[in-house]
């Protein structure tokens, strides 16, 4: 597949940038377990993003890559940092990288944006993107309104680019489906936030390999900006106030530092477990390279099985 071929990596995968999980250590670990790791800057400042780019380069000596939080307040000086480290893929999120893509071509980065619409993949690809990443609402974090399997095949038909699938994906079965709808690889996150080298509290890991297939919801859909995460105390509250009539700031200042308290104090109550609808699927723990091995060999088994079906 294009994101294999092009990154030279064992398998066709990428790990979301997921904010406070992507760290340098596990962006390390994802990439020697051959797939594509991230570090997320959601939350990062520049010096804390400079340290962890860091971090991973003394874990690995395979490639990795950095998310860019464009709404991050340092998001300027970030792609500047991204350039003079050398970082030879980043993906974006929250806004359009556009006025960094000069700077980002000269630099010899591959830049994949990701996107919950047609209209802004097709923005993407004007402004001199490489390939998109199609990401449906079955995401966990910010999420838009369709869902995989409506996004990814309009998307594909859209862009001359390649288009790298995200949302819903947590199985070689569903890796198989997203390549039916013309996927050229696959984005993932929520599905490593149960492996053994994922920095989050236990607690929140817990909450993860307890979920079923409707622990999840999705708040802030009223004021425009949908987030999907596991059901608590605190999403309970928010939905309350959002139908209240709160008003954005109101809301915001209520969820202020909720993902730290998720992925740092365990706090599963009135934290923000940011996970994606697969968490449903989700039992077990197990290191990232044996998550990939599996991954994979099933999407392989599943490809055989069905090649051998008379239809």
């Amino acid at each position: 597949m294009w994101l294999d071929e092009k990154f030279s990596l064992k398998y066709p995968i990428i790990q979301g940038g997921m904010a406070r999980v992507a760290t340098g250590n596990f962006a390390a670990a994802i990439s020697n377990a051959g797939g594509l790791g991230l570090i997320g800057s959601g939350g990062m400042t520049c010096d804390m993003l400079k340290e962890a780019i860091h971090e991973a380069k003394s874990q690995t000596d395979k490639i990795f890559g950095v998310n860019l939080m464009l709404m991050n307040p340092e998001a300027d000086k970030q792609a500047q940092l991204v350039i003079d480290e050398g970082i030879k893929v980043v993906t974006t999120g929250a806004g359009n990288p556009g006025k960094y893509m000069k700077a980002f071509k000269e630099a010899g980065i591959i830049v994949m944006p990701v996107v919950p619409s047609v209209a802004l993949a097709k923005r993407m690809e004007r402004s001199g993107a490489d390939a998109v990443i199609a990401e449906g609402c079955e995401s966990g974090g910010h999420i838009g309104e369709l869902t995989t399997m409506t996004l990814l095949p309009q998307v594909k038909a859209a862009v001359d680019i390649p288009v790298i699938a995200a949302g819903g994906i947590a199985s070689g079965k569903q890796a198989l489906a997203a390549l039916a709808l013309g996927a050229d690889g696959f984005q993932v996150g929520t599905m490593l936030l149960v492996a053994k080298e994922t920095p989050i509290h236990e607690n929140y890991k817990q909450a993860v390999l307890k979920a079923h297939d409707t622990s999840t919801i999705v708040t802030g859909r009223i004021h425009g900006t949908p987030v999907r995460i596991l059901k608590n105390k605190m999403a309970k509250a928010y939905l309350e106030k959002e139908k209240a009539g709160a008003s954005l700031m109101e809301l915001e200042k209520f969820t202020l530092g909720g993902l730290r308290r998720a992925v740092v104090e365990g706090d599963i109550e009135t934290g923000s477990l940011m996970a994606g609808q697969v968490a449903g699927q989700l039992d077990h723990e197990a290191p990232v390279a044996k998550i990939f091995a599996d991954f994979f060999q099933q999407f392989h088994d599943e490809q055989k099985r069905l090649a051998e079906m008379q239809l």
